[in-house]
C-alpha cells in the first residue's frame, strides 16, 4: 500500500443546511483516456504519433540514417512512409529497414550507399480500424564540410594607422560552420576594441599598429556535424612606418602598393561594417536578433547602441564583441524597429541605423486535443494559431485534405473550429490541422474517440492511505467511462453520504481532506456512475502523529582541540519508526572517527577549523520528515602576527607593521608589543605597548643605546597568541641620562658617619656607556660648599668624620660617557645617631583602681637625645602581693609609648600588690638612662573562686564541706557565704538558705537535712572590695537503711513487679512523644521556670505552704560544662583565667591614649588572675542526679 498526493484543480464544496451529497460531475465534452495498461488493453484507441525526427533532419553522412516515428493506438497501428510526395516502398530497398512494432527507418549507408542517394522529405503515416495519424514532413540533408579553394595570397603591407579587414570566406556547409582565427600554434589571436572579429568571419582592424605584424592570420571553420576543421591559407601582414624608409626605398615605391592609400595620421570613425547610413534586418520571432556595427578610425572608436522611439529590453539585451554587435534574445514582433549605432572617437561620431522587422513563423495558440465521446454526444476540435504573416489553417481527415474525405453528418468545419453533434461510433477519426505561412508550418493530430464504456475505477482496491495530523489528505479515486460517470464519497462502513463542508473534490475523483485529524480515521467508499452501470472502491485512512523534535540542538562555540555536543531528541507516533541522521553544511558528516552519532547525540572531538558550519538533525519516516540545525562556531586564540618590518627609524622612535594572523573566529581586540634589549637583556622581553585590534602599526618610543628587537601578540577573548618572529634587530644612539637614581637616602651607620644610598639606573636606563654617579653633600645648616665625588656604577657612598646626628642636603646624579643627567632633587638626611644621655625626670604615678596606673613625667631635651625620638619606655614589675607577703621571682613587663608623648597607663596590674617602675628615652639608636625607681601599691579588689569545693561523710541528715581558700585572694579574706537548696524528685528547687562562715575555715558540716534529698550549694569567698565568684556543687544525704529494707521486700512481691512494668511502659510512651515535641521545637515550662531562678539569690520560693519551684534540665541550664561533672572525689575545681592586655593594646606594641586608653607596649609574662563576677556553675541534668545514687 502506498500513498499518493496529487495536487489537481479543485473544486470547493459550500456548506449548506441541507443535506448535501458530495458528488463529482464532469461537464466538459473532452474526456482523456487515462494511460492505465489494463485499461488501454480493453479500449479501441484512434493512433497517435508519440516520437518522431525533427523537420529539418541533418544527418552524418558516415553514419546510419534513422528516421524516427513512434505511435500508440487500439489496436496497434501499422505504418507507412511516402518520400517526396509519394509512397515509399521499403521493401524494395534491401538498405531500409523497419523498427518492428514501430515505424523508425534505418537505412544501413555505412556497409554500402551513399547519404545523397536518401535526400528528400519523408513522412510516416500511423493506421489502424480507428484512423491514420501522420508525422510532420521530415527534410533529409546530408552534413556538409568543404574544403577551402586554393588560391595565392599575397603579403599585405600598410602603414601604421591604417585600417585592415583580413577575409575569411568560408565554404558554405550544412549547417554553416563556426568561424575562429587562430595562428600556426593554434593559439586564438587577440581580440579588443581595436580588433574583432564579425559576424560573417572577418578579422577588422580599426587601425593597425607594428605588433600587428605576422605571417600567420589562419581562419579556422569547424563543422560540428561531422567533427571537423578546415583551415585557410595563412594570411601574411606587414605593419611599416614612413618615417623608418629611406628616401631611396620611398622614391621607388608608389603609394598604390601600399594597401589602402589612407593617411596613418588620426582621424574620425567610418564604419566598415555596415556600409552606408541605413541598413535593414529581419529575423524570426522566438530567435536572437543579433545587430553588428564595426568602425575604423584613430583614435580607436567606441560603439554605442540605441534604439529610436524605445529602449532596449533590459533582461533580454546583451552586448558581445566589445559592444560591436547587440544580441537581443526571444525575440518578439514588439521588437521590431530602428536602431542605431553610434561609433565615436576624440575626432567625431557617425551613426548607422539598422531597421529591424520581425517576422513569425506559425505558432499555437490553442492546439486542437483529443476527444473521446460517448454515442450522442456532441464536442469540438479547435485549432488555433499565429504568425507573421497571419497562418493559413487546412483541416486532413486520417491524413487526407478533409474537402475530398468522406462526408460526416455530425460533422461541421467552421474555419479553425471543427464541430460535432449526436456522434456516432463511425465518427471516430483522426484529425491534422496544418497551420502554415511563408516561414513554416504546424502540424497537429487530434483524434476523435466515440466508446460507449460503463465505469471503471482504476485505483486499486482496499488502498491504505497514511496521513500525518493537520495536514491535507488525499485518496485517489482514478476512473474512467463514457459517457463520463459521476463520483460520490462515502465514508463508514453503513454507507453514509459525505454530508460536510470540511471536504474538497478535484475533478479528477480525487477526495481531499484539507486538514485531516485523528477522527478522519476510517474506510471511505468512492462510487462512479454513469447510464450504463455503477463501481465503486474502498479506500482506508489512517492519521498517524507528526514526528516532532522536542529537543534541539543549540548554537554552540567551542574552542579548537575541545569536544562538542549536539542534542537532538525526537518524538514519533509509536507506529512509525524513524531514523535520525546528521548532516554538515546540508552534506553527509565527514568520514572521520572523531564524530561519533548515539540515539539523541552528536559528538564531535578534537574540534578543528574544518568543523565549523551548520548541523542539522533529520528525522524521516515514512510520512513525514523534520530537521533542526544549529551552528557551530570554532574558535581559538589568534594565529601570530608575521612579517614584522621597521620603518621610519629614528633616535627616539620607530614605526612598526605587522601582517594579523586568522584570528580563528574571535575578533582580535588588541595587539600586544614587546622589546628585547639584546645589549643589556638578552632574552627577556619586556612589555613596551597596545594597540586596538583594527590597527596593524605602532609609533614605537624608544631609548638611546639599547639594541631593539620587536614581537607581537594577538589577542581575542579567547586568550592571548604565540609571539611572533622576532623582528630585525634596531640599535640606538648613545645619549646622557634621561633620569637620575631614585629612592636616595642619608643616614649615618656609626655617629661620625653618613650613609647615602641609591637605587641604581638599569642598563636600559643607562642611555649610553660608562654609566657613573656624581654623589654631593653639605650641612643643612651650615654654610658649606657642595663636596662631590663621583663613583662607578654602585648604589652606596659612605662619608666618615661626621658630627653626630646631624642634617645634611643630598644629591646624586647620574652621567656616561655623552654626558650628565638633568640637575636631581635634593634630598634631606642625617649623620649617625648615638644613644640618649639623660633619663626623663619628675615621674610619679596615679593610681586609677586596683589593676590600672598612670605615670607622668617631663620630656628630655632634644639634643640630650641624640636622634630621632622613637617614644618613652616604661619597665614596671611586682615586687610582692600585699595579702600573702611572700617574695616571688621578680618578672618585669615592659609598655613602649610613641613619640613625644609625656604620660601613659598601665593596665593589667594585680590588686592589693607592692609595684616598681621606670621610665627611659628611645631614639634610633637605642635607650638611653633609666629614670630613679618609683614604687606604688594598688588598692584590694574581689577575690577569685574558692580553688575548690567537695562533700565528704555524707549521712541520712547531714552533709561536710571541704574547699581550699582562692588562688587569688586580691586583698584580706572576710568571710566565706554558703547557700544551698534542695532539689526534689520532679527537679523543682526548694528555699534557699543562707549561711557566712568566717574567713580562716576550710570545712564546714551542714545537719539537720532530709534524707535521701539532693542538695546543691552555691560558695563564694569575701573581701573588703566585694563577693568574688562562685563555685557550686551538688550532694545527697543517705538513705534510711530500714526503709531500704522495706522497699526491698516490696520488690519481691509480684504485683509491685507487673505495676512496675506498667508504669515503665507508659513512662516509655510519655518519654517517645515528650521527645517527639522536642525536636519540633517545643519547650517545657521547667526551662522558662529556669530562666527565671539562673541566680540563687532572686529565686522564688512560696513561703507560704514551702513548696519547691521548677528545676529544668534543659540543655542550655546543664550544669557541667566542659569537665565540670562532679568527679569520683566530689571535688569541683575552679578553672584559672589569664588576665590579659587585649583590651589595653596589640601585645607588645599595644599603646595607651592621653585619656588612660591603652596605646603602649606590654611584654613578659602574667600571673593568671580569677574571673571575676558572680558566674555560677549551672544545675546537673537529672541524668547526672540518678548516677549519684549509683
Amino acid at each position: 500500500m502506498q500513498l499518493k498526493i496529487m495536487m489537481p484543480k479543485k473544486k470547493h464544496l459550500s456548506a449548506s443546511r441541507a443535506p448535501l451529497i458530495l458528488f463529482l460531475c464532469q461537464m466538459i465534452s473532452a474526456l482523456e483516456v487515462p494511460l492505465d495498461p489494463k485499461l488501454l488493453e480493453d479500449l479501441v484507441q484512434p493512433p497517435t504519433i508519440t516520437q518522431q525526427s525533427p523537420k529539418d533532419y541533418i544527418i552524418d553522412p558516415r553514419e546510419n540514417i534513422v528516421i524516427q516515428c513512434e505511435a500508440k493506438g487500439k489496436p496497434p497501428p501499422s505504418f507507412s512512409w511516402t518520400r517526396n510526395g509519394t509512397h515509399f516502398d521499403i521493401d524494395k530497398d534491401p538498405l531500409v529497414t523497419m523498427k518492428s512494432g514501430s515505424g523508425t527507418l534505418t537505412v544501413n549507408i555505412m556497409s554500402e550507399g551513399k547519404a545523397e542517394t536518401y535526400e528528400g522529405v519523408y513522412q510516416c503515416t500511423a493506421r489502424n480500424e480507428r484512423g491514420a495519424a501522420i508525422s510532420n514532413n521530415i527534410v533529409i540533408r546530408p552534413s556538409r564540410s568543404p574544403l577551402w579553394t586554393k588560391e595565392k595570397l599575397e603579403r599585405i603591407t600598410l602603414r601604421n594607422g591604417q585600417s585592415l579587414v583580413l577575409p575569411c570566406r568560408p565554404p558554405v556547409g550544412l549547417p554553416p560552420p563556426i568561424i575562429f582565427w587562430m595562428d600556426n600554434s593554434f593559439q586564438r589571436l587577440p581580440q579588443s576594441e581595436r580588433v574583432s572579429q564579425g559576424l560573417n568571419g572577418d578579422l577588422y582592424f580599426s587601425n593597425v599598429l607594428p605588433e600587428d605584424t605576422r605571417e600567420d592570420y589562419i581562419c579556422y571553420a569547424r563543422f560540428n556535424h561531422t567533427q571537423t576543421i578546415q583551415q585557410k591559407q595563412p594570411i601574411s601582414v606587414k605593419v611599416i612606418s614612413v618615417d623608418e624608409l629611406n628616401d631611396t626605398i620611398a622614391a621607388n615605391l608608389s603609394d598604390t602598393e601600399f594597401y589602402g592609400a589612407k593617411s596613418h595620421r588620426e582621424r574620425p570613425p567610418t564604419f566598415l561594417t555596415p556600409e552606408g547610413n541605413a541598413s535593414r534586418k529581419e529575423e524570426l520571432r522566438g530567435n536572437v536578433l543579433s545587430l553588428e556595427c564595426i568602425a575604423e578610425g584613430l583614435p580607436t572608436p567606441i560603439i554605442y547602441w540605441i534604439k529610436e522611439d524605445g529602449t532596449l529590453p533590459i533582461n533580454r539585451t546583451f552586448y558581445r564583441n566589445f559592444k560591436k554587435t547587440l544580441q537581443i534574445v526571444q525575440v518578439t514582433e514588439a521588437d521590431s524597429g530602428n536602431y542605431q549605432c553610434i561609433a565615436k572617437n576624440a575626432l567625431g561620431a557617425i551613426h548607422h541605423v539598422i531597421s529591424v522587422t520581425v517576422k513569425a513563423a506559425p505558432y499555437w495558440i490553442i492546439a486542437p486535443q483529443n476527444l473521446v465521446l460517448s454515442p450522442g454526444e456532441d464536442g469540438t476540435l479547435i485549432c488555433r494559431a499565429n504568425g507573421n504573416p497571419k497562418p493559413r489553417i487546412s483541416w486532413l481527415l486520417n491524413g487526407v485534405p478533409i474537402e475530398i474525405a468522406p462526408d460526416d453528418p455530425s460533422r461541421k468545419i467552421d474555419g479553425d473550429t471543427i464541430i460535432f453533434s449526436n456522434v456516432q461510433e463511425r465518427s471516430s477519426a483522426v484529425y491534422q490541422c496544418n497551420a502554415s505561412n511563408e516561414y513554416g508550418y504546424l502540424l497537429a493530430n487530434a483524434f476523435v474517440n466515440v466508446l460507449a464504456e460503463p465505469p471503471r475505477i482504476l485505483t486499486s482496491a482496499d488502498t491504505l492511505y497514511q496521513v500525518i495530523a493537520n495536514r491535507p489528505a488525499l485518496l485517489d479515486c482514478a476512473f474512467f467511462g463514457s459517457p463520463l460517470p459521476t463520483i460520490e464519497w462515502f465514508k463508514g462502513a453503513k454507507g453514509s453520504a459525505l454530508r460536510e463542508d470540511i471536504y474538497v473534490l478535484h475533478e479528477n475523483g480525487t477526495l481531499e481532506i484539507p486538514v485531516a485529524q485523528k477522527d478522519s480515521t476510517g474506510t471511505y467508499t468512492c462510487v462512479a456512475r454513469n447510464k450504463l452501470g455503477m463501481a465503486k472502491n474502498d479506500i482506508h485512512l489512517e492519521i498517524k502523529d507528526p514526528t516532532r523534535i522536542i529537543k534541539q540542538p543549540e548554537y554552540a562555540v567551542v574552542q579548537r582541540g575541545s569536544t562538542v555536543s549536539f542534542e537532538c531528541i525526537v518524538k514519533h507516533d509509536h507506529t512509525l519508526i524513524p531514523t535520525v541522521m546528521w548532516l554538515k553544511d546540508h552534506r553527509e558528516l565527514p568520514s572521520d572517527g572523531r564524530f561519533t552519532v548515539d540515539k539523541d547525540h552528536l559528538v564531535v572531538a578534537d574540534v578543528n577549523d574544518d568543523d565549523g558550519g551548520t548541523y542539522t538533525c533529520v528525522a524521516n519516516t515514512t510520512l513525514d520528515n523534520v530537521s533542526a540545525s544549529a551552528v557551530l562556531r570554532v574558535v581559538d586564540v589568534p594565529n601570530p602576527p608575521f612579517d614584522l618590518e621597521l620603518t621610519d627609524q629614528l633616535d627616539r622612535s620607530v614605526q612598526l607593521s605587522w601582517t594579523p594572523g586568522d584570528d580563528n573566529n574571535s575578533p582580535i581586540s588588541k595587539f600586544i608589543i614587546e622589546y628585547e634589549d639584546a645589549m643589556h637583556e638578552p632574552g627577556l622581553w619586556h612589555h613596551q605597548t597596545e594597540v586596538p585590534g583594527a590597527q596593524t602599526t605602532a609609533q614605537l618610543k624608544l631609548s638611546p643605546y639599547v639594541n631593539y628587537s620587536f614581537r607581537v601578540m594577538a589577542v581575542n577573548s579567547l586568550g592571548r597568541s604565540l609571539p611572533s618572529e622576532a623582528s630585525e634587530q634596531y640599535l640606538t644612539k648613545a645619549a646622557e641620562p634621561d633620569k637620575n637614581p631614585t629612592a636616595v637616602e642619608g643616614l649615618g651607620s656609626e655617629p661620625d658617619n653618613l650613609v647615602i644610598t641609591w637605587k641604581p639606573l638599569n642598563g636600559f636606563e643607562s642611555n649610553g656607556p660608562g654609566l657613573q654617579y656624581k654623589v654631593s653633600w653639605r650641612q643643612k645648616d651650615g654654610d658649606d660648599e657642595w663636596t662631590s665625588m663621583v663613583v662607578a656604577d654602585v648604589s652606596k657612598y659612605i662619608v666618615s668624620g661626621t658630627p653626630t646626628f646631624v642634617p645634611y642636603l643630598i644629591k646624586v646624579q647620574a652621567l656616561n660617557d655623552a654626558g650628565f643627567a638633568p640637575e636631581p632633587a635634593v634630598v634631606l638626611g642625617h649623620s649617625g645617631e648615638d644613644l640618649p644621655m639623660v633619663a626623663p625626670g619628675n615621674v610619679h604615678v596615679n593610681v586609677v583602681n586596683s589593676t590600672l596606673a598612670e605615670v607622668h613625667w617631663d620630656p628630655v631635651p632634644l639634643k640630650s637625645i641624640r636622634g630621632h625620638l622613637q617614644g618613652y619606655r616604661i619597665y614596671y614589675w611586682k615586687a610582692q602581693s600585699l595579702s600573702t607577703r611572700n617574695r616571688r621571682h621578680i618578672e618585669k613587663k615592659i609598655l613602649t609609648f610613641q613619640g613625644s608623648k609625656t604620660h601613659g597607663m598601665l593596665p593589667g596590674l594585680e590588686p592589693f600588690s607592692h609595684y616598681t617602675l621606670n621610665v627611659r628615652v628611645v631614639n634610633g639608636k637605642g635607650e638611653g638612662p633609666a629614670s630613679p625607681d618609683r614604687v606604688f601599691n594598688t588598692p584590694e579588689g574581689v577575690p577569685s573562686a574558692p580553688s575548690s569545693l567537695k562533700i565528704v561523710n555524707p549521712t541520712l541528715d547531714s552533709l561536710t564541706l571541704e574547699w581550699e581558700p582562692p588562688s587569688h585572694p586580691n586583698g584580706v579574706l572576710t568571710e566565706y557565704t554558703l547557700k544551698y537548696q534542695p532539689i526534689n524528685s520532679t527537679h523543682e528547687l526548694g528555699p534557699l538558705v543562707d549561711l557566712k562562715i568566717p574567713a580562716n575555715k576550710t570545712r564546714w558540716t551542714l545537719k539537720n537535712l532530709n534524707f535521701s534529698t539532693r542538695y546543691k550549694f552555691y560558695f563564694y569567698a569575701q573581701t573588703a572590695a566585694g563577693s568574688g565568684n562562685q563555685i557550686t556543687e551538688e550532694a545527697i544525704t543517705t538513705v534510711d537503711e530500714a526503709m531500704a529494707s522495706r522497699q526491698v521486700d516490696i520488690a519481691t512481691q509480684g504485683w509491685f513487679i507487673g505495676l512496675m512494668c506498667a508504669v515503665a511502659l507508659l513512662i516509655l510512651i510519655l518519654l517517645i512523644v515528650c521527645f517527639i515535641r522536642r525536636n519540633k521545637g517545643g519547650k517545657y515550662p521547667v526551662k522558662e521556670k529556669e530562666d527565671a531562678h539562673a541566680d540563687p539569690e532572686i529565686q522564688p520560693m512560696k513561703e507560704d505552704d514551702g513548696t519547691f519551684g521548677e528545676y529544668s534540665d534543659a540543655e542550655d541550664h546543664k550544669p557541667l560544662k566542659k569537665g565540670s561533672r562532679t568527679p569520683s572525689d566530689r571535688t569541683v575545681k575552679k578553672e584559672d583565667s589569664d588576665d590579659s592586655l587585649v583590651d589595653y593594646g596589640e601585645g607588645v606594641n599595644g599603646q595607651f591614649n592621653e585619656d588612660g586608653s591603652f596605646i603602649g607596649q606590654y611584654s613578659g609574662k602574667k600571673e593568671k588572675e580569677p574571673a571575676e563576677g558572680n558566674e555560677s556553675s549551672e544545675a546537673p541534668s537529672p541524668v547526672n542526679a540518678m548516677n549519684s545514687f549509683v
